[in-house]
Order: C-alpha cells, then structure tokens, then sequence
C-alpha cells in the first residue's frame, strides 16, 4: 500500500467576470504562479493536462537534479514527453505522436517546458555565465533574483509584478520567510483577474498570452533571453495521460496547435525577430513551429496533380528522359536514407512512422489549411478564434474502451480529404475506361499517373477507416480488447 502525504494541498478556483478576457489556459496558469508565490513559494513548477498523472514518482527528481547540478542555474525547464494510454493497438491517427516525442524533439533537445524554474517564469534572464565568483555561489547558496538580474530595482517590482507586496517579498533577495497560510490573503479572497492590467503578466512574467500555444511561446521567449532547457526521456514513461482517439476530435485537436503557429507566425513571437542570445538551431527549429502549417497549401496541390494528370492525358513531367529518372532515382533514395536513419536513430517502430506520414497527409489538407485561413482572417479582419475543449475517452466502458473510435461527427475540416480522395477515384477510372476504349492504349502512362494517385489513397486510407465508422468492428476489435486488457493487467502488476 502507497501513503502519500502532502505537506500543503490548496485548491484554486481564479474569479471571472463577463466580458472579460481571462487568456484561457495561460491565465490560469499564471493565476496558479502568484498564489504559489505566497503559499509555498518552491523554486520549481509542474506543469500537467488534467488528464495526465504521474506514471514515475522518480521523474521529479531527475528533472530536479538537471536543475540543481554543476552549470544548471542556466536551465528554465525539463520537458518530459507525453505518453498516452487507451489509445487503439494500430494507433489509427498517430495519436501517440511517437515520431514527434521520440524523434524531433529528441533532436530538438525540447522546445516546450514541462517543469519550470519559478525565475525563469518571472522573465528574469539566465545567471551571467562569464561570472565566475556568481557561478561558485550558485553552487552553494540558494539562488535570489539578483543573481538573475543583477540591476534588478525593487521599488519598480509593482510595475512588472503588480501592487501585490507579498508576491514581492516572495522574490527573495535572501530566503524567503514564509507566512501563516491563513494570513494569506490570495487563500481568503484571492485574486481578481484584473490584477494584471498595467503589468508585464502574460508580456514578460509567467505564460505568454496571445497564443492557443501559450507553452511554445513562453518556451520562446525563455531561450530568446539566454535560457537552456533539457528533454528528458526517463526509461520508465514519466506521466501518462489520454488522448483524443476519435477522428472528429482529433482533428479539432491538431486545428488547435496549427493555429496557434499561426499566431505566433504572425506576431513579434516569430523567431526571425529573435535576439542574439537565440542559437541558430533554435531559431530554425522556432521557425519550423510558425511555418509548417502553411506547406498545406503546397500539400494540397501536390494531391491534386496526379488526379488532373489522368484527367488530362499528359503526365506530370513533359519527358522521362535518362537524366530526369536519375535525378527522381537519387531523390528518393536520398529520401528512403533518410526515413531509415530516423527510424533506426530514434528508436520507432516502421508502422508508427508510416502512421504519422498518413496523419500528417490528413491533417495537412484539412486542419493545418483550416488554421492559415483562421489565421489570416485573424490578421487582415481582426476575427478572433474561438475552441471548444477537446473531448477525450476515459475508457469507462469494459466492454468497448474503444466506442469512440467509431464515432463519427461530422466536421467541415472533413470536406477537403473528402474532395481529394473522390477526384483522385474518379480520374484513376476515367483514365482506365479511356485507355482500353483508346485505338493505342498507352498503358504505361496510365500505370504511371495512377501509382501517384493510389499514393496518395494510400495515405488517406486511416481518414477513410474513420468515415466508415463501426462497419468495420470486427475481430480485430476484439484482438485491440485483449491486448488492452494484457497491457493494464501488467501495468497493474509492474506497479505492485
């Protein structure tokens, strides 16, 4: 039997108020930050979903001894990466996002923060790392705010942090002395979310508002100012969580981080504004975030032209000369090489990464187009973006923990793969009764166009299991149900 004790366990509700803006989840958060500052006032904060819980007990303490071993006072965060459960055996919508945890952002070494230093949220800038006697008492005496900022003005501490003086004495020149918790006045009333007006919350302190994405953009903002942060794959899954499994649902999940790239494309968040202290990896890697959702519109015409190909009669290129199939022979063994080398570096399965090229065909042509059009209408006509939380399955049901995989709700983001797919079918038939009923059938043609097309299918084939819904619960089903009940059974058994 596991006893837990929590020294001090205070829940926070933060007021609202019609009409008022209260920057959703980052609000929140910072909310959670200034009670903190007056509670407990601990160095360092977890950040979790509601739907995610501790699967490691360990996983705080090696994220903890990043932080506080020799040369980690330059460290903002710890991103741990996020590990589903419930989801289908064949993961039919890439929900585990293994390519993403396991190979970019290992390469990345993160870009999102997990568990934050308390000074880096306060938008101090990292400890001067040329200071040789500040680095030598770092390692011995418990960090204050002038370490951070050594010009640090206390009488101007009401214009960053608000009028708050016991958020203020929380910032410790030298240790903090705590008080009695029900002196605390952010427990007896708490505090009116107005409190930021005329301070630098959400600018520069705590999460960054103006983006649905409010943890890359305040991740942004710390390695913009000198910060570094650690990725840290722990071998036994740090925290698990669920995820949206259903097709609806999941799109509106990926709708939601595509656009806020967008924002943050079209904000002074753009990593082409970055200051000097940004390496040059981490701008790219920041540019990548604001940019990948416009590669839709090029995705999408790509889809398009294997369907016109056939409809026309000409193929895609004008002449298959020796010099062109080479050059198509060298791209894409270059391009094999590559998914070979990802696959073999990071560790991933062949039928994961296969799952995340098909998911990202369907997400690219529905959501991520969604997200440049809202983003753009965002920006030109000033119509703000409005999402509903993403439903996910708690797997209540023994009988069926996967009843919302065949759920289908319809969605608009549904209409474009919808479109592709029909166009792509009719002219791979249109082509195939031309060319028999043709005086010379050129069917090398045809079987050439064709491969494009069926390509493209190929990736569309998940989005088409998702349209059919139960017509296709069969005994696989039925295996996906043994295997979950083998999976919690171990788990239950790896706990004990």
């Amino acid at each position: 039997m596991w006893t837990f004790v929590f020294p001090m366990f205070v829940y926070v509700s933060r007021e609202k108020r019609p009409g008022y803006d209260h920057n959703k989840k980052a609000g929140a958060m910072n909310a959670l930050v200034r009670a903190s500052a007056v509670l407990s006032n601990g160095p360092f904060i977890l950040n979790l979903d509601c739907d995610h819980y501790f699967y490691n007990c360990k996983a705080i303490k090696e994220g903890m001894c990043f932080m506080m071993d020799r040369g980690g006072e330059n460290i903002c965060y710890i991103q741990f990466p996020q590990r589903f459960e419930g989801i289908d055996p064949s993961d039919r919508y890439a929900n585990r996002n293994t390519v993403f945890f396991d190979g970019n952002m290992r390469a990345l070494d993160g870009v999102q923060g997990c568990m934050f230093r308390r000074f880096a949220l306060y938008g101090f800038d990292p400890p001067d790392s040329n200071n040789t006697e500040q680095k030598k008492e770092a390692e011995t005496l418990p960090l204050r705010a002038t370490d951070f900022d050594p010009d640090l003005d206390f009488n101007l501490l009401p214009k960053r942090f608000g009028n708050s003086t016991m958020l203020a004495e929380s910032i410790p020149i030298a240790e903090f002395q705590g008080r009695p918790l029900a002196d605390h006045p952010a427990v007896k009333y708490g505090r009116p979310p107005w409190y930021e007006d005329k301070t630098e919350w959400g600018d520069r302190v705590g999460w960054i508002y103006g983006s649905v994405t409010e943890d890359v953009v305040t991740g942004y903002r710390m390695h913009n100012r000198g910060w570094r942060s650690v990725y840290c794959i722990t071998k036994r899954d740090a925290f698990r969580g669920s995820a949206p499994i259903n097709l609806t649902d999941r799109l509106h999940q990926v709708l939601r981080w595509a656009t806020g790239s967008v924002e943050i494309f079209f904000s002074r968040n753009n990593a082409f504004l970055g200051t000097r202290r940004l390496k040059i990896l981490q701008r790219l890697a920041y540019l990548n975030v604001g940019i990948y959702p416009f590669t839709s519109i090029f995705l999408i015409v790509y889809c398009f032209l294997p369907a016109l190909s056939l409809f026309s009669g000409y193929f895609i290129v004008q002449t298959l000369d020796i010099a062109f199939l080479i050059y198509l022979l060298l791209i894409t063994i270059c391009l094999v090489l590559l998914a070979i080398l990802e696959v073999k570096w990071s560790g991933i399965e062949l039928e994961e990464w296969w799952r995340n090229e098909q998911f990202w065909l369907i997400s690219g042509t529905s959501a991520h187009f969604a997200a440049v059009m809202q983003g753009l209408l965002k920006v030109i006509a000033g119509i703000e973006i409005s999402f509903t939380l993403t439903s996910k399955s708690a797997g209540d049901d023994v009988d069926d923990i996967y009843a919302d995989l065949y759920l289908v709700k319809w969605t608009s983001l549904m209409i474009p793969p919808i479109v592709i797919a029909m166009t792509n079918i009719i002219a791979m038939a249109f082509a195939f009764i031309r060319t028999i009923y043709s005086t010379v059938p050129q069917w090398s043609k045809f079987v050439g166009g064709a491969f494009f097309s069926f390509w493209v299918l190929a990736h569309l084939y998940p989005f088409a299991k998702g349209l059919m819904g139960r017509r296709r619960k069969d005994a696989d089903h039925r295996v996906c149900l043994v295997r979950s009940h083998c999976h919690h059974y171990l788990s239950a058994m790896d706990c004990h």
